[in-house]
């Protein structure tokens, strides 16, 4: 009632008013919240382009096929694609993998980076996983360097301080993630898709993201595809200005969300990360084991049982997001730009990450 309540009123600033709501709000009481596990109300359930992705492609993803995910979109947001967890047994134990112990490593870009020499940067799982590993429940034990990564950048690397990429700031994207989202996009009608940037978001129970809008890439006609992993969070969709108070949702471990269309450019946020709701240290989906028998060609690896301890044992308090986007469209160049550099700089509370704990202090530490 005090989510609707809020909502009703508009006026100025309605987005900031409900990010608030929710970052306060006692998890008890979460009833104004989309839940698509259960959907109903403005939920309604959307078409999927079943014949664009073979069987065998999809399970080389690490997919579930095509026909038996299931996906929704909400009334008033048009290009809104929610895919609840469409990953086959295991598979979410890959991409947690990549984004804690490959994606981080050089050339890639990473928070830490701006803070740390970069030989203190080159190995960071390495670094860690020990720590990780014996890690208890103390608030008050030093935090590794893995849990002190903010965010990554992939691909054409986004320069926080100048909003925009580059031509000479780019290193090769993976070919995993790049293979895994070419075929969640042309599930949703958009063959032809090309994955150039990747922003990896990496959250605790106090973390949120703040109010924004992406729209750096020069083409918008292609979605924006966002991956989560690990515990759940409340996502707030908004419209085109923040006097437009936004819908809030869940996303669990292994949702798939497409901003695409007329909601590619809508304001949105993440104010909370919450525990799972299965009230379990991990999610189920993670406790899954993957298939002995890989397709050919999977991109999918297998994880050792050494490495997913120290996964399972960072995903207990975190969140892993992976957004993956298409910067220029086909044949297009970025423009000449004079003055800029490739540096990327600390995100703000309204570009992208915030730790609640880090902005009152010093907004832009670790």
């Amino acid at each position: 009632a005090a989510a609707a309540a809020l909502t009703r009123e508009g006026g100025e600033d309605a987005f900031r008013r409900l990010f608030r709501f929710y970052r306060q709000r006692d998890t008890s009481d979460l009833r104004g919240v989309v839940d698509f596990s259960a959907p109903g109300g403005q939920v309604f359930r959307s078409q999927l382009s079943i014949s664009s992705v073979s069987d065998q492609d999809a399970y080389r993803a690490g997919l579930q096929p095509v026909s038996q995910w299931k996906a929704y979109g909400l009334s008033g947001y048009p290009g809104f694609i929610f895919i609840p967890n469409p990953f086959l047994p295991g598979c979410q134990r890959h991409w947690v993998k990549q984004c804690l112990k490959l994606y981080p490593q050089k050339p890639n870009v990473c928070n830490l980076d701006l803070h740390m020499a970069p030989e203190k940067t080159i190995d960071l799982w390495g670094q860690s996983k020990e720590q990780l590993r014996k890690k208890g429940s103390s608030k008050w034990e030093p935090r590794s360097l893995l849990e002190k990564l903010r965010w990554v950048t992939l691909g054409y690397h986004y320069n926080w301080d100048t909003k925009k990429y580059s031509a000479n700031h780019h290193t090769h994207f993976p070919s995993d993630l790049a293979f895994l989202s070419e075929q969640v996009a042309a599930a949703c009608g958009f063959q032809g898709f090309q994955a150039q940037a990747g922003i990896l978001n990496y959250y605790h129970f106090d973390s949120s993201l703040g109010i924004h809008v992406d729209e750096s890439e020069l083409d918008h006609s292609r979605p924006l595809l966002s991956f989560s992993f690990g515990q759940s969070s409340i996502f707030l969709l908004g419209g085109l200005k923040r006097e437009e108070a936004p819908t809030a949702m869940f996303m669990h471990s292994g949702d798939i969300m497409v901003m695409s269309g007329f909601s590619r450019l809508l304001y949105h946020a993440v104010p909370r990360v919450l525990p799972n709701p299965e009230g379990t240290t991990l999610p189920s989906c993670l406790d899954q084991a993957l298939s002995s028998d890989l397709p050919v060609g999977s991109v999918i690896e297998h994880s050792s049982d050494e490495d997913w301890q120290v996964c399972a044992k960072y995903l207990q308090s975190s969140r892993i997001n992976m957004t993956v986007r298409q910067v220029l469209a086909e044949g297009q160049e970025f423009p000449e730009e004079s003055g800029t550099n490739g540096n990327s700089q600390a995100p703000t509370e309204d570009s992208h990450h915030e730790n609640s704990k880090a902005k009152r202090h010093k907004p832009n530490t670790v």
